[in-house]
């Protein structure tokens, strides 16, 4: 199984920017993904997670950031609105099987089995 997040980039405060996550490696479409980031001298956060039907945002960023899915596609899309110097990051996303995530647990780093690579985020004029 592997996980390739691409998108990253350099983006103005106010912009916006589409991150992707490309699962390889599957049996089935049944995984649920979740985003974290990790900013400079900080922890890795959670950010955004999905399941079949389910999403969850991070506070910081609800109303700002849109994750979707496209199954045929393998891909999880995190669609990043009005961006902001603080959510400058490297960006990871990260799967799991089986069931999906509540809302008390998705932030939790290990519920998830394999990561990828990351990719930066940059929000700066």
């Amino acid at each position: 199984v592997q996980l390739q997040a691409s998108g990253g980039g350099l983006v103005q405060p106010g912009g916006s920017l589409r991150l992707s996550c490309v699962a390889s490696g599957f049996t089935s479409s049944y995984y649920t993904i979740g985003w974290f980031r990790q900013a400079a001298g900080k922890e890795r956060e959670g950010v955004s997670y999905i399941g079949e039907s389910t999403k969850f945002y991070a506070g910081s960023v609800k109303g700002r950031f849109t994750i979707s899915r496209d199954n045929a596609k393998n891909t999880v899309y995190l669609q990043m609105n009005n961006v902001k110097p603080d959510d400058t990051a490297i960006y990871y996303c990260a799967a799991r099987r089986g069931a999906r995530l509540i809302s008390s647990s998705w932030r939790q780093e290990e519920h998830y089995e394999y990561w990828g690579q990351g990719t930066q985020v940059t929000v700066s004029s």
